[in-house]
């Protein structure tokens, strides 16, 4: 993990760092090549050429940006989609990886 990303996720929970890397994990063993990671205004991404992931930190949870998540809408009932289309992933809800691996496999192949 780059030093500014693990410094920036450093400041928050131990609930949160858990999470941020279970979800870095996942977006790495399902990208198609190894995903470039930097900050995008402060914001984790992760790119393959254009196409992107964001993985959002807050106190409670943590927002995944990724362009298939809606496509996957139906089978991630249960969980909260902002206005702006980015799936929520609160601490009190198990991890849906099998999908999520999907999502960052469909979303980071372009």
């Amino acid at each position: 993990m780059k030093e500014q990303i693990k410094e920036q996720i450093n400041s928050y929970s131990v609930e949160v760092v858990d999470m941020f890397e279970h979800l870095r994990q996942l977006l790495f063993d399902s990208a198609p090549c190894e995903p470039e990671e930097k900050l995008w205004a402060k914001l984790p991404s992760y790119y393959v050429g254009k196409s992107f992931v964001r993985l959002i930190p807050f106190k409670d949870h943590i927002n995944i940006e990724a362009q298939a998540a809606l496509s996957h809408k139906e089978e991630l009932t249960g969980y909260k989609f902002t206005p702006k289309g980015m799936l929520q992933i609160y601490f009190r809800q198990d991890i849906p990886s099998e999908i999520l691996k999907r999502i960052f496999a469909e979303t980071l192949a372009g």
